[in-house]
């Protein structure tokens, strides 16, 4: 490996200022080709992975891939996009039922995808139940139950793997057929055709930058010895800034060339918490010392950094959130020690106890020894509005945990978070500085000014916020 780094490490430092000119508006590049990829040129790529991404397969409700993975929106979904489509026609694919607020009314109407989002029905894992606020088992009979997901952009998906916000796709062919089944309601596809489909969204780079590092994984250097392009790049003084604060707030779960690598671990360690028996975080108590939450070992990468909570919030109108004019699902879970779902272990999430005893009260109340009651998203929650992870392994650790995604590109791929909690970037520095940024142990306490009225006070300045939004949005 030392004479392959030899090798490739002076590449890197005359290829990166090649990368580094402003290539993110380039469009996605063909897979044969590598020219950008137009609705004109599509004629031309039939029987290749372009052609199976933007057509619809026969006996599909006439959905393809590329119907909310927009190929001119940066694969993604974008709000301007939903709302043209509306006006322009409501009967095209992106409309089916199966996304409309209420699939059974008479009238549809898709409030939902109009903030991004999509229906993600999930079977619950056999050790999970969902019950209500009194603890009575309420779990549908087909054990399933659905949530609202953003629809992510396929770039970068070379190295980003897992897949799905919560991994349950282990691989893009895996991924690729569970979208043709339930969001085009399409066929079971054949081995070669889930691999070209692959193939195609493999080859799909937010930029030249993020095909580089790609290509370099592939060649077989270990992520750890390739080093972020962005450093190299000829970056404006405030762009250079934000890359500082980048480093100091970002990398710790963002790290490495790709962007999401978890880089340090004590902030992963910190996320993970003993529960009792009621669902709430355990504290341990030394003398003369602040109660400490009790940590467990988990070797998960996925993460709850309380976006559930703050939708929550959202949702009972305690907080302004992006999507808190649309209806999200309330609910609790119960996880049983196994399949038999005999010997309960926890509900999650608990049964709020606030200082008040109001149930509009966002303060925690605290016991005997000063430690506050609340459950492993470090709130008052009355609800979860998705389990995350969880759904997918039954292990309470992984409630309401979810992927950490890559950054390349983000600056295009609006609404952020899971259930498009934020509207744009911005949106997306408050919440960090405000709700995400004061509870991992990083040394950026929330000593400013609350930037807002009413809101909490801010790990990072208003200088700081601007200054890596302007990085984040080269990179």
């Amino acid at each position: 490996m030392l004479t392959v780094l030899t090798v490739l490490l002076p590449v890197l430092a005359v290829l990166t200022p090649a990368c580094a000119e402003d290539d993110s508006e380039r469009p996605p590049a063909d897979e044969a080709t590598g020219t950008p990829t137009t609705a004109e040129a599509s004629s031309a790529l039939r029987g290749t992975g372009h052609a199976l991404f933007t057509s619809a397969l026969p006996g599909s409700n006439g959905r393809s891939c590329a119907t909310c993975h927009v190929m001119d929106d940066h694969t993604a979904l974008s709000i301007a996009n939903v709302e043209a489509r509306l006006a322009a026609n409501p009967h095209d694919p992106l409309f089916d039922a199966l996304d409309a607020d209420d699939p059974t009314a008479g009238e549809l109407r898709f409030e939902h995808l109009r903030k991004g989002l999509v229906r993600v029905v999930l079977p619950l894992p056999a050790n999970m139940d969902v019950v209500d606020i009194h603890g009575t088992v309420v779990t549908p009979a087909d054990r399933t139950i659905f949530v609202w997901r953003g629809v992510p952009s396929i770039a970068n998906t070379a190295v980003a793997g897992p897949y799905q916000l919560d991994g349950r796709a282990a691989n893009l062919e895996v991924q690729a057929q569970a979208a043709i089944t339930a969001h085009s309601q399409g066929p079971i596809v054949g081995d070669r055709t889930r691999a070209q489909i692959a193939d195609f969204e493999r080859r799909q780079f937010s930029s030249l930058r993020a095909r580089f590092v790609s290509d370099l994984i592939a060649l077989g250097v270990p992520r750890a010895y390739i080093p972020l392009p962005e450093r190299s790049m000829p970056l404006s003084a405030q762009e250079r800034r934000g890359l500082a604060v980048y480093d100091l707030a970002c990398a710790h779960c963002h790290g490495g060339a790709v962007t999401n690598q978890i880089a340090n671990r004590t902030v992963h360690d910190a996320l993970f918490f003993a529960l009792d028996a009621d669902g709430n975080v355990i504290f341990d108590i030394v003398p003369g010392q602040a109660p400490a939450p009790r940590l467990v070992p988990h070797d998960a990468e996925f993460l709850n950094i309380g976006i559930g909570l703050l939708s929550g919030y959202g949702q009972q109108q305690q907080l302004p959130m992006f999507n808190d004019s649309i209806d999200l699902p309330r609910y609790r879970f119960r996880f049983y020690s196994d399949a038999t779902r005999n010997h309960k272990v926890v509900d999650l999430p608990p049964i709020p106890v606030t200082a008040s005893g109001d149930p509009n009260d966002l303060t925690p109340a605290t016991d005997a020894n000063g430690a506050p009651i609340f459950g492993p998203s470090l709130g008052v929650q009355w609800f979860s509005t998705d389990p995350g992870r969880a759904a997918i392994t039954g292990d309470p650790l992984d409630f309401e945990a979810f992927d950490v995604p890559q950054l390349r590109g983000i600056a295009h791929t609006a609404p952020y978070f899971h259930d498009s909690n934020a509207g744009s970037l911005r949106e997306v520095l408050d919440h960090y500085s405000r709700f995400i940024l004061p509870f991992v142990p990083i040394g950026l306490p929330p000593v400013l000014p609350p930037e807002q009225p009413g809101f909490p006070p801010e790990s990072l300045s208003v200088a700081q916020k601007a200054d890596l939004l302007a990085f984040l949005e080269r990179l």
